[in-house]
């Protein structure tokens, strides 16, 4: 059997592409040894509109020394609870977080293979990707998938992330939120909600909102906002206290990096929100 150096490879080895340095962005990687499995690679019939599951109320709010973001569990098609116990909220690498709204399986897909991309640069480049790269990079992926969206599979997912590189780690959490068109946007408030209870739950946060708040302070605004989305929009989903389902939370710090609250942490949250609305 021929080793690698002679240029030849066995039929079982992998091809040279995959011994050759090349771009850090494995996206571009993928595109060009197997494009067909790109989510963006699917070829719809012209005019067709697909109903899928759909993902629906994500929030995401800053606080003292970090960020946090948080999703409803329910996923609808059309008039239907899809499912009620969805994960929507990912952590994608140590400082940064995705929660997905809009079709549910593209939009899965598509925070894997981000959250891939992210360790290979890292692993290319021997350094993290910037904030500022790593919400670009999401921005490309979401306009890979415009032609999906033209046809009813949309994906609008919400980016929360520390900047380990801000000049002040107390106001380092960020948030960024973007279109189906891929255009990102950067948001200076402090909170931030997509979905389709993303108008009650940004609302709420109006009210709840304390940039001087603690994680725990955070997670309970949180809560609290998706509780009221879930009051008025049929497609979010409240904390289910007989079924023990909670929304999922990420807290983002610079001592912790991206952290998935536990269940039980997120259980006593929640049950003290649903508590506090019944007095």
């Amino acid at each position: 059997m021929e080793n690698s150096s002679s240029g030849r490879y066995p039929s079982a080895s992998l091809p040279p592409a995959y011994f050759t340095p090349g771009s850090s962005s494995f996206t571009d990687f993928l595109r060009a040894q197997a494009p067909e499995l790109l989510p963006s690679a699917r070829r719809l019939p012209e005019g067709s509109h697909v109903q899928a599951p759909h993902g629906t109320t994500i929030v995401a709010v800053t606080f003292k020394g970090g960020v946090l973001i948080a999703g409803d569990r329910r996923a609808t098609m059309g008039n239907v609870i899809a499912q009620r116990d969805m994960k929507k909220v990912f952590v994608t690498d140590d400082y940064s977080a995705v929660g997905i709204a809009g079709t549910a399986g593209i939009a899965i897909e598509i925070v894997r293979l981000f959250a891939v991309d992210l360790r290979h640069y890292e692993k290319i480049e021997g350094v993290s990707l910037s904030l500022d790269g790593k919400a670009n990079r999401l921005s490309a992926m979401i306009k890979g998938n415009l032609d999906a969206a033209m046809a009813g599979l949309a994906v609008v997912p919400l980016f929360a992330g520390f900047d380990t590189e801000a000049p002040d780690p107390d106001r380092a959490g960020r948030i960024v939120s973007y279109d189906v068109t891929g255009g990102r946007y950067e948001e200076n408030q402090g909170y931030q909600a997509v979905g389709s209870g993303s108008l009650f739950a940004k609302s709420a946060l109006k009210k709840l909102y304390d940039p001087d708040a603690d994680a725990e302070g955070a997670a309970r605004a949180a809560v609290e906002s998706l509780y009221d989305a879930a009051d008025d929009d049929t497609a979010t989903g409240g904390p289910d206290t007989v079924r023990r389902i909670y929304p999922v939370i990420v807290t983002i710090t610079a001592a912790e990096g991206a952290v998935t609250l536990s269940d039980e942490r997120t259980a006593a949250i929640a049950e003290a929100v649903v508590e506090g609305r019944r007095v």
